[in-house]
């Protein structure tokens, strides 16, 4: 018999974003009208997309190759886009919640998982960032739309600070679990400002003028 164990707190904040980022594919794949299978592929890709290419960088076995349970979120999320579909498609809102909040998740899950395989803090930013908005770049070019990183929101750039601040908290010697909370706050946090306050970085202008010979 297989004994119980008890999931840690990065392992769920691990299963909440990644039943979040899910629903955030499932959802554009609805509005982009594609049938139960595609929306599903597309609500995987986004959900371990960019934990995929972490644990490659890590040289780790990708999460989702060691427990269906990433495939099982991705199921459930589907059914409730399915249950729930006429308020969570026609919510203009629900698409940025529920990435948001994946956002938040991932890039605390993607930085402590570099720090327990003993690299040093700007990598653990980095595979945060990568984690948190990889997947949403795979969701982006799936459903034909440019990725949200390379337009001017602030998206990945608050993977980045969340991180910062996570590392800023382990540095004061606060216990992990209050610094994961507050490093996943300042990315939630710093996206929902970024929006409603219309918060965004330099755009990098090229000369597009044809000169006459």
């Amino acid at each position: 018999m297989i004994p119980f164990q008890v999931p840690s707190f990065v392992n769920i904040l691990d299963f909440i974003g990644t039943f979040a980022f899910a629903i955030s594919g499932i959802r554009l794949a609805s509005a982009k009208r594609f049938d139960w299978f595609g929306a599903y592929v597309v609500g995987l890709a986004t959900a371990i997309g960019g934990g995929t290419i972490r644990d490659v960088l890590l040289d780790v076995t990708p999460a989702w190759m060691t427990t269906p349970v990433y495939l099982i979120c991705t199921a459930i999320a589907m059914f409730f886009v399915i249950a729930f579909g006429k308020y969570v498609i026609r919510l203009n809102n629900t698409f940025f919640i529920f990435d948001s909040v994946g956002l938040a998740l991932f890039t605390i899950v993607g930085a402590e998982k570099s720090l327990a395989l003993g690299y040093p803090f700007w990598v653990a930013i980095i595979m945060g960032s990568i984690t948190g908005a990889a997947g949403g770049v795979i969701r982006d070019v799936f459903i034909n739309e440019i990725p949200l990183i390379f337009r001017k929101e602030i998206y990945a750039m608050a993977c980045v600070i969340g991180g910062i601040a996570y590392w800023l908290c382990l540095k004061m010697n606060l216990e992990t679990s209050v610094s994961q909370i507050i490093g996943g706050s300042v990315v939630l946090i710093t996206r929902i400002l970024a929006v409603k306050y219309r918060i965004t970085l330099p755009i990098l202008k090229g000369d597009t003028e044809e000169h006459g010979s």
